[in-house]
């Protein structure tokens, strides 16, 4: 059966056993949470969403609360529709290295503009940092957000980071996009000096404009922001993949 085909209630009203407040009856698969936090990541709405996958709204909703496993077909558009693959919305990737792809034909390398570079990094996620700590060179996963034209981290007050901001240091800051089932993607490099900010109005209004909350837990209070003083980034295209510019 074609899963957007599947059945359910006319005019985007959940199927059987939702709540009328949006709220499943039984606890949401993995693959839903992947699907709702990827929506609300990209700002869209079920609306959207079913319309850029050739469904409807009420589907979208079942597969977020309730449907484990769609079929293939469908997973292909809905993956789509999010920007993603179906490997990443799956989870098929979690625990596997990026960059195992065999490379793509013909790909081509090209230069991402300073202006995209900051499109690319805007919202929360997770990058690198590169920074020499006290045994010798560092690079570190941590998540940040992007204020006011600054990198924005919150880390603990001894950790190598906060080290390095309180001596105004130059760091490293590496983000980047990889599709694995078309081997092409981005990445983009920030480079600039480590900054605490320890002023309390400056820290209160940074919080309000990007707060960080970090993957490794509590006593992460410090806030370091990195200036940048050159944003780099390349893509690698494959001609005929979906996202490659002129490719429906």
């Amino acid at each position: 059966m074609n899963p957007a085909a599947a059945p359910h209630p006319p005019h985007g009203h959940p199927p059987h056993g939702h709540s009328p407040h949006g709220h499943s009856a039984h606890g949401m698969s993995d693959l839903g949470r992947r699907v709702a936090s990827r929506r609300a990541r990209l700002g869209l709405s079920l609306d959207e969403v079913a319309e850029r996958a050739g469904s409807t709204p009420g589907y979208i909703a079942y597969v977020e609360e309730r449907l484990p496993t769609p079929g293939i077909e469908f997973l292909v558009r809905l993956a789509d529709a999010l920007e993603t693959t179906v490997q990443d919305l799956t989870g098929y990737t979690v625990d596997v290295a990026p960059g195992g792809a065999l490379a793509g034909r013909d790909a081509h390398l090209e230069r991402i503009g300073t202006e995209e570079c900051w499109e690319l990094l805007d919202g929360p996620g997770v990058g690198r940092i590169a920074l020499t700590g006290a045994d010798g060179l560092l690079v570190l996963p941590m998540n940040y957000r992007v204020a006011e034209g600054r990198i924005v981290f919150r880390t603990a007050p001894d950790s190598s980071l906060a080290r390095a901001a309180a001596a105004g240091t130059e760091i490293a800051f590496e983000q980047d996009r990889l599709d694995e089932a078309f081997s092409q993607g981005w990445s983009v490099l920030v480079v600039g000096a480590a900054r605490t900010v320890t002023d309390e109005e400056a820290v209160a209004h940074l919080k309000d404009a990007a707060d960080v909350a970090p993957w490794a837990g509590e006593g992460r209070d410090t806030l370091v922001t990195l200036v940048p003083r050159r944003v780099t980034g390349r893509r690698i295209t494959v001609p005929g993949a979906p996202g490659t510019p002129g490719v429906g």
